[in-house]
């Protein structure tokens, strides 16, 4: 069919990012598709286009849309909410209705999700990108419902991929595969390991093809999907237990198990296949070519994107020779243990790498060294007397074959690890090194294939860019050129391979082209767009990475709210000076009993870790009768945002409070932490809590003073701001629950949600009211809710004399460069000005006329 494009509108209120940013594989890895996602300050779900709605899970908590196009979306609200099971949303449609742009879908209690969820990061994904690409898309910047969110021009029809059965045995057990990405190299690593040192022999069989159970590999080849039926076969002492290992893995809908570590995600979407079994390309780029298709030129995959310019230069591996005969089955088992045991041992040296692509490269390649498929094949060739290196290549190669002949690009990919793990065994054999080509400057590479070990090992200051003939864009390769942040194309075919060494080309990894020999216009063009783009990141990176200041001076520390250690190092990748709230909810909630004082320990050593020495700020647990917990029996409350919440609960079980703030008194280095109090009204909490905390300080051996603070949330701690203030050492202003308790408008509520806006002038001042109190005393106040994360407000809130912002960690570059053209004398007359307005539409009206760094639509500016 002829091509057509599709411009999907904001369905969230909030700041958009990469999918990126996301703290899950499954999403960072563009596994479900490419997209983007949002972090949002408002409430409720809006449809991004007209379409029908094709699932509407009775969770409540994602939405699948299918354009007139044929196009599916997926809206997914906050991560790992499916475990919610439909609590904190309220559904507005149903399955199969048809909608228009801008219909509500769903609303959900922004602030329960901030404490339940692992993360409110909301990803708007094109589920199946063959036959289509996003051409152009909204990207690190502040969004309204019904803003440009991104374009898709669709050019095929989406081909269904059928799904296979298994046959079915009277001594087998069936398992429905649950995991999300069926069995690929992790969830085949796991399942290895939950049966390798069980006395069992056991397998499992899908289709016509059947693994052992303890081997990785052939778990990979099997080539399940989630919703697939697989067969376990087991006997033996330990077959009941083997059994039950592995159908608990298999059975895993959500658990970790068939999830790649986020911090190896790759940056581009992984290839789908086509009905012939070729991989059609993903989704383009976040903005548009830099270039059009022209003269000679090669489509492929973008892996990793970016622009490289130089010179080709062609590159392949060469093959180590091996011997076929053996010198005697002794000596050349003795010759593969030595070589296995001595590569096993460089893993491991690796796997404890500070680098995170290191570490899971090793981790991965180790379950396969210890693979025993592997290692019984290659002895069984030796005692038959070949040589150890010429058995070691006869399994790796046929197992290789085995994952290429899967009509799956993902499993195919994963070959290249085996072929790296072979080639490292065999360099130990034959005392054979490595080689590694001497780049010229500006060097585009051109292979057929290039290994994760031959990609570290090149000169990163001359390469380009990196052409691959073979390859997918979900390989290592692909993940570590990613890292390395080198433009990457894959599966450009074997016209590639005949483009001579030296010549000029241009390697555009955002449209996915391959210009050789192009005309001096061109390469100019390319120049200049490479040369625009590197002065634009370097500037927002540069200001991202000091400490943050207004044109004239006046310093204004920039946080991140954090939930996680993952979020804790995305933050700092982005430039935050520090967290100004780590949410501690996460590890109270969906458990039976509450965490001890080692497991919250461990918890936020890691994230004061992750931090390397920046401030963190830690909130007591804030929970209330809307979350009831099994260990936690709140009393029943008909209206649970006036009842036990924040601080009250915790006075109310002191024994929880006590384990918390002990926890916190022992995370080093000392000084690094503070603490703050959620859902303060009365100076008498802070008392109440000061005088637990002295106590603990004193058994504890603390002699370092603890600051403690306090969360403006409600109009009464803002009204009470002088005397709060006398007993908090800090204050933190929560907007998101002082605008609906000074609004009179409940979050949640569907119909009041679009107009519950922290710029309302009644919110800016009591904010106002809290920082003068503060001075008086000498009083830091922190804005932690969502207005610090919208530009339009930035101005005002540091006019109302605000120093210090925590803000999603995504927001934190675009955010630190815009306070960088603020004059605080301007911004304290837009806050005088602000106030004196009667709606929040006026004030983000005033705003958008005064301030340089904002364009049209309330964004920052680049």
């Amino acid at each position: 069919m002829g091509s057509s494009k599709l411009v999907l509108l904001s369905p969230l209120q909030g700041w958009s990012a990469p999918l990126d940013d996301v703290p899950d594989a499954v999403f960072a890895g563009r596994m479900m598709g490419d997209g983007l996602a949002i972090d949002p300050t408002g409430a409720s779900l809006h449809a991004p286009c007209d379409g029908t709605l094709v699932v509407v899970p009775a969770s409540k908590h994602a939405i699948t849309l299918r354009a007139d196009n044929g196009t599916e979306i997926l809206l997914h609200v906050g991560i790992d909410t499916v475990s919610l099971g439909g609590e904190g949303f309220e559904l507005h449609v149903r399955e199969g209705q048809r909608v228009r742009t801008g219909d509500r879908l769903i609303s959900f209690d922004l602030d329960l999700l901030a404490q339940r969820a692992k993360s409110l990061m909301t990803p708007v994904i094109l589920t199946d990108t063959t036959g289509c690409s996003i051409t152009r898309r909204s990207q690190d910047c502040s969004l309204k419902v019904g803003d440009f969110l991104m374009e898709v021009l669709q050019t095929a029809d989406v081909a269904q991929a059928p799904t296979s059965g298994a046959l079915p045995s009277a001594l087998e057990r069936n398992v429905l595969v649950q995991l999300e990405h069926g069995i690929h190299a992790r969830p085949a690593a796991t399942l290895a390991a939950a049966v390798k040192t069980l006395s069992a022999d056991i397998s499992i069989a899908f289709g016509a093809r059947k693994a052992n159970a303890k081997s990785p590999v052939g778990l990979m080849a099997l080539g399940v999907r989630k919703g697939d039926t697989v067969v376990i076969q087991a006997s033996g002492p330990d077959a009941a237990a083997a059994i039950g290992a592995l159908e608990r893995v298999i059975a895993d809908a959500g658990g970790s198990h068939g999830v790649p570590p986020a911090s190896v995600a790759p940056t581009a979407t992984t290839p789908r296949a086509t009905p012939s079994g070729s991989a059609a390309s993903p989704a383009s780029p976040a903005s548009q070519p830099a270039t059009q298709p022209s003269g000679k030129a090669l489509k492929g995959v973008v892996a990793s994107r970016g622009l490289g310019i130089g010179t080709a230069y062609q590159f392949s591996r060469a093959e180590i020779s091996v011997s076929e005969a053996g010198a005697g089955a002794t000596q050349e088992a003795t010759n593969l243990d030595r070589a296995l045991a001595s590569v096993r041992a460089d893993l491991v040296t690796s796997s404890g790498s500070a680098s995170a692509t290191a570490r899971e490269i090793a981790e991965a390649h180790l379950g396969l060294i210890d693979d025993p498929e592997l290692a019984t094949g290659a002895r069984t060739l030796i005692q038959a007397g070949k040589s150890a290196g010429y058995a070691w290549r006869a399994v790796m190669r046929h197992a290789i074959d085995a994952l290429r002949a899967l009509n799956d690009p993902r499993m195919a990919e994963r070959a290249d690890d085996l072929l790296d793990l072979e080639s490292r065994v065999l360099q130990t054999l034959t005392g054979e090194t490595a080689t590694v080509p001497q780049l010229p400057a500006e060097s585009v590479l051109i292979a057929n294939e290039l290994l994760p070990s031959q990609l570290v090992a090149l000169d990163n200051s001359k390469l380009a860019g990196i052409c691959l003939a073979a390859g997918g864009a979900t390989s290592h390769v692909a993940i570590i050129a990613a890292a390395m942040d080198i433009p990457t194309l894959v599966a450009t075919g074997a016209n590639a391979l005949r483009v001579p060494t030296g010549a000029p080309v241009v390697l555009d990894a955002e449209a996915g082209w391959l210009y050789i020999d192009p005309p001096r216009m061109h390469v100019e063009l390319a120049r200049s767009q490479l040369a625009e783009r590197r002065a634009r990141r370097a500037a927002e990176q540069q200001v991202a990475q000091r400490e943050c200041r207004t044109a004239d001076g006046t310093r204004i520390e920039v946080f991140a709210n954090v939930g996680s250690e993952a979020e804790a190092q995305a933050a700092v990748r982005n430039g935050a000076e520090g967290s100004g709230l780590l949410r501690t909810e996460f590890l109270f909630l969906e458990r039976k009993s509450p965490p001890d004082e080692g497991e919250q320990l461990e918890q936020y050593q890691q994230i004061a870790r992750a931090l390397d020495g920046r401030p963190l700020t830690i909130r007591t647990l804030d929970i209330g009768g809307d979350k009831p917990i099994p260990y936690l029996p709140l009393p029943h409350e008909d209206n649970p945002a006036l009842g036990l919440r924040g601080v009250r609960t915790s006075l109310w079980r002191p024994d929880l409070l006590r384990i918390q703030l002990r926890a916190i008194l022992r995370v080093r280095p000392v000084g690094q932490c503070r603490i703050l109090l959620p859902m303060i009204t009365d100076p008498g909490e802070i008392r109440a809590v000061r005088l637990m905390l002295d106590e603990l300080r004193i058994q504890e051996g603390y002699r370092e003073p603890i600051a403690l603070g306090a969360m403006i949330e409600t109009p009464a701690s803002a009204v009470m701001a002088d005397r709060v203030a006398r007993e908090a050492d800090f204050l933190s202003v929560g907007t998101n629950d002082l605008t609906q308790y000074t609004l009179a408008m409940d979050r949640g509520h569907p119909e009041l949600a679009a107009r519950l806006d922290a710029l309302h002038p009644a919110v800016l001042r009591l904010i106002g009211k809290t920082v003068e109190a503060a001075r008086v005393f000498g009083r830091t106040v922190a804005i932690c809710g969502g207005l610090a994360s919208d530009p339009v407000a930035v101005p005002i809130l540091i006019g109302l004399g605000v120093h210090e912002l925590s803000m999603v960690p995504a927001a934190i570059p675009q955010l630190k460069t815009l306070i960088a053209t603020l004059n605080i004398d301007d911004c304290t007359n837009l806050a005088k000005q602000a106030l004196e307005r009667e709606t929040a539409e006026a004030v983000r009206a005033l705003t958008l006329t005064s301030v340089s760094g904002l364009d049209a639509t309330g964004r920052a500016r680049e």
